[in-house]
């Protein structure tokens, strides 16, 4: 209810209205209203349409959708007039009522204007114009200069001009919008990946970063903070002057001290690949596996292929995913086996898993691991019949650990010896489009506390003005990525018996040469900066299925040559110049085991195992909050930055006194006499006072959050002032002609527009483009010399017809902001 409030006066003081009756006619059309003080109108938005309105006569404007086309209205339907009725009977008090009071008229009036828009949307998507809703708006705030932003639920912002004309677009990432935040010359966008950015009052993207691991629902501005709400109910707050000259200063001090808050944990992860031909695994076989491998594991990973095949599954596979389904009782049955072989419950949980069709991927953690996990992810590539299906695919886990991303691949690519260029194509795709989801989290209370306040600083300058999330892999964002599965990569150049040879005498290494894999990395034409751990183990496959030992190697008609189809590959933060465990190369990884276990024969092929020896460089961030406060604080430079970005321009104003009558108009003149900031300018109404017949101000009324009097309009009431330039306001006084009614005998005024002279006195408040603390105020009095004459409504008090209820005078009524507000106000509330 707080945000439709937000225009107090659109409310009519006489009626009592109640939370349920605005629900009623707004909630479920109308999605956000915003107040353009400086202009004194009214944007009323639905999710794929706009009303504008007049916030004094509250008459409409324009309607509009999405595109900025304009719509004519229709007529309110006798359904409409229904509802209206309805509740004006909740709302309207009093048993006489002798005319329905304007208020919910602009309400109802909005509600259908909206869905009018609304109509005329889908009539242009049952035409193809648009194909869903993703288009819906989410987010709606004006900046100081006027403009109005919105945020769409495919990721774009769109700008507006005061008059509801659409000027341009910006997408700079591909997830809903949700909120905005604006303060100075910046706008703050939150969106549903948990990503923060930043942009200028021209569009431009000045930075942005991973502000929580769950959508930002809000974001706001105070103490020279911006401070984001997550989903979860995280908050953090992130300094307005970021990105900006102090980051680089920053960095740079914090660096020289990171070994003070610099800690180095190691983890051990056991990952396994077992393409299982259809077939189920014995206990006996699991055990041989993984059982003695993950002693000290911390986390496991396993990655399957084949779990289950055939045109029938393949099919329904494709159905489920279509509906955002997946998984299978067979890969079930999988997940419940690894997880006995695991101890499960007891040692480890299962934290996340995802099945395409015959591949499945599942993530364990051990319990003592558990505080420090969490952002489980989970994605699906099919690479199969035309990059639909799943027989040919990847499915894939992502994690935070220690606040470092590691992705993990399961693959399965393009099958027999000479579609080398395919499977190469399978790997391209899968790095290319594999997007991570969130569908749930796992560990929603350590999802909250792992993402490291160093994001700020990382990310403001790593996304900077060229960042663009589209075309980025988000496998090449993650600190570390392993690769595990079923790639297919054959022997070249070589026979059957010859393989089965140098097999029986373990010459790996002059069949290593033949390896397909081996020789497209090194000509880069697949798992570019990828690693692979020394391969001391026979091939894994073709065998025939029970068949023990080196003897099992597929001795049947089509004689298929040994080969390492099955494998291991990773990527961690070392480079060419950095490969020391640092900040700035948060993981290093060595190989402890790369093997295959030759004596499982559940299937043609041999499960693989690899053991990772992991060093996380980790912020500790109670000392690293110690050390940037002792540099903000102790930095000389940093200081003075601060001070010049947060000093409050010098202006005046043309005069302090202003004398308005017969709807005069007065320019006051604000000059910003800096000749390097900007300037940001709002004026408000202090209060307003009743001139006596001595000419002195008396019946001093505070107006609060009110907004100005009705006989008072100032034009812009907010604006930017460039250095050593001038702006202009005016200052007018309306027409507004009174009217007079009886109420128990005595002549009172309906909104307290009197005839007698009054005194505003407004507030011009000037800040700095990075202080959200401080102002420096003009004071103005601004005086209304009346000599208009009342009308008169209704009939006098000795007549039959006169109104009952009581009357609030306008002065009295104010804007209720909180539910702390309520209850002062209904503390000191009497009757007149």
């Amino acid at each position: 209810m707080a945000a439709l409030l937000v225009e107090r006066s659109f409310i009519d003081p006489r009626n009592q209205v109640t939370a349920n009756g605005l629900s009623n006619v707004l909630n479920s059309d109308v999605k956000h209203l915003l107040s353009d003080n400086s202009t004194a109108k009214v944007w009323s938005a639905g999710f794929l349409s706009f009303a504008l309105w007049d916030a004094r006569t509250r008459e409409l404007l324009k309607m509009f959708n999405i595109d900025g086309q304009i719509e004519r209205l229709d007529m309110l339907s006798g359904q409409d007039l229904v509802i209206e009725d309805e509740i004006k009977m909740k709302i309207v008090s009093g048993s006489k009522k002798e005319k329905m009071q304007p208020s919910f008229g602009f309400f109802q009036r909005s509600r259908n204007a909206i869905m009018g828009a609304a109509d005329a949307v889908r009539r242009v998507a049952s035409k193809g114009g648009f194909g869903d809703d993703n288009r819906r708006t989410e987010a709606l705030i004006i900046t100081r200069d006027g403009m109005i932003w919105t945020g769409c639920a495919n990721g774009s912002l769109v700008q507006w001009d005061g008059n509801g004309n659409r000027l341009q677009d910006f997408h700079y990432h591909s997830v809903a919008v949700q909120c905005l935040c604006t303060f100075g010359l910046r706008i703050w966008v939150g969106y549903a990946s948990g990503t923060v950015q930043v942009l200028d009052l021209e569009g431009n993207l000045l930075g942005g970063w991973v502000a929580h691991s769950s959508p930002v629902i809000k974001l706001a501005v105070g103490a020279g903070y911006v401070f984001t709400l997550a989903n979860h109910g995280g908050i953090r707050g992130w300094n307005v002057m970021s990105p900006g000259p102090l980051d680089n200063i920053l960095r740079s001090e914090l660096a020289g001290k990171e070994f003070l808050y610099t800690r180095i944990e190691n983890l051990k992860i056991l990952t396994g690949t077992w393409n299982v031909a259809q077939g189920k695994a014995s206990q006996d076989s699991l055990v041989s596996w993984l059982g003695s491998a993950a002693g000290d594991a911390g986390i496991v990973v396993v990655g399957l292929q084949e779990v289950e095949m055939g045109a029938g599954v393949l099919a329904m596979s494709a159905a489920k995913e279509t509906v955002g389904l997946e998984g299978s009782s067979v890969g079930q049955w999988w997940l419940d086996m690894v997880g006995k072989t695991l101890d499960e419950g007891s040692t480890f949980e299962r934290v996340g898993s995802r099945q395409l069709a015959g591949l499945l991927i599942a993530m364990w953690v051990r319990n003592s691991l558990k505080a420090h996990v969490g952002d489980v992810d989970a994605a699906a590539v099919p690479c199969g019949f035309g990059r639909a299906i799943g027989n040919k695919g990847a499915v894939g886990l992502r994690i935070r650990v220690y606040d470092r991303v590691m992705c993990f691949v399961n693959c399965h690519f393009a099958a027999h010896l000479e579609a080398v260029n395919r499977r190469n194509a399978d790997f391209d795709h899968v790095y290319r489009t594999m997007t991570f989801g969130r569908p749930s989290n796992f560990f929603g209370a350590a999802a909250a506390g792992t993402s490291s306040a160093a994001q700020m600083l990382r990310g403001a300058n790593v996304m900077g003005a060229n960042y663009s999330p589209e075309g980025i892999p988000e496998l090449s964002e993650a600190d570390m990525v392993i690769f595990l599965g079923d790639f297919n990569y054959r022997l070249d150049g070589i026979s059957y018996d010859e393989a089965r040879d140098f097999v029986s005498q373990r010459c790996f290494d002059w069949l290593r040469e033949k390896d397909q894999l081996r020789t497209e990395m090194g000509a880069g034409n697949v798992f570019q900066g990828m690693r692979e751990a020394v391969i001391r183990f026979p091939p894994t496959y073709k065998f025939e299925k029970h068949q023990p030992g080196l003897a099992g190697y597929d001795s049947g008609e089509k004689k298929r040559v040994p080969a390492w189809c099955d494998r291991v590959l990773y990527r961690d933060s070392r480079s060419a110049h950095v490969s020391e465990c640092s900040l700035d190369c948060p993981v290093v990884s060595s190989i402890s085991q790369y093997d295959a276990c030759m004596d499982v024969t559940d299937s043609d092929h041999k499960p693989v195992r690899c053991i990772f020896s992991i060093d996380i460089a980790k912020v500790d961030e109670s000392v690293r909050r110690q050390e940037f406060g002792d540099i903000m604080k102790s930095n000389e430079e940093i200081r003075y930055i601060i001070d010049e970005l947060c000093k409050i321009p010098e202006t005046i104003v043309s005069t302090n006194n202003i004398i308005l009558q017969n709807q005069d108009t007065t320019i006051l003149r604000i000059t910003n006499k800096c000749g390097e900031n900007y300037a940001l300018f709002e004026i408000i109404c202090e209060g307003q006072s009743i001139i006596d017949e001595d000419g002195q101000a008396s019946d001093h009324h505070p107006r609060g959050s009110y907004g100005f009097p009705q006989w008072l309009e100032v034009t812009p009431a907010a604006g930017i002032i460039k250095p050593d330039h001038i702006a202009e306001v005016s200052i007018h006084l309306e027409d507004f002609p009174t009217v007079e009614v009886f109420v128990d005998g005595a002549p009172q005024n309906s909104w307290c527009e009197d005839t007698r002279d009054k005194e505003a006195m407004l507030v011009v408040k000037v800040q700095a483009s990075y202080n959200t603390n401080e102002t420096k105020n003009h004071r103005i009095r601004v005086r209304h010399c009346c000599s208009s004459q009342t009308a008169q409504l209704g009939t006098r008090p000795n007549g039959s017809g006169q109104i009952q209820g009581n009357l609030l005078r306008r002065a009295d009524y104010q804007h209720l902001s909180s539910s702390y507000d309520m209850v002062n106000h209904l503390r000191n509330l009497h009757s007149p």
